[in-house]
């Protein structure tokens, strides 16, 4: 049964960074890609960034530039830096995991994901 929990949320001032985690547990799948999504307020669910077994990485345009994704050795923590943080990145942040490797064609796809975190809050004033 494969759980993630986020975390790292919080409030932050617009120009700031913040780092979130997303460990990944009994994980099994030797492709597989990890993604973070996130859902503001009466919208719709977006990517932010994801990120494969492999090590290769996507990017929505919206953030591309001040963000990074990565995973730790073991491939059970996944990060996302975000640096110069405005309101328009006010949302809760969502870790998804899936059990193959995703494409630049799906990766940013909600129905390519499988498994979900609860999500991590981050507002930004």
């Amino acid at each position: 049964h494969v759980q993630l929990v986020e975390s790292g949320g919080g409030s932050v001032q617009a120009g700031g960074s913040l780092t979130l985690s997303c460990v990944v547990s009994v994980y099994t799948y030797s492709k597989r890609c990890v993604g973070w999504f996130r859902q503001a307020p009466g919208e719709e669910r977006e990517a932010v960034a994801s990120i494969r077994s492999n090590g290769g990485t996507y990017y929505a345009d919206s953030v591309e530039g001040r963000t990074t994704i990565s995973q730790d050795g073991t491939k059970t923590t996944v990060y996302l830096q975000m640096h110069s943080l405005s309101p328009d990145d006010t949302a809760m942040y969502y870790c998804a995991a899936n059990r193959a490797l995703c494409s630049w064609i799906d990766w940013s796809s909600v129905a390519t994901y499988n498994y979900w975190g609860q999500g991590t809050q981050v507002t930004v004033s």
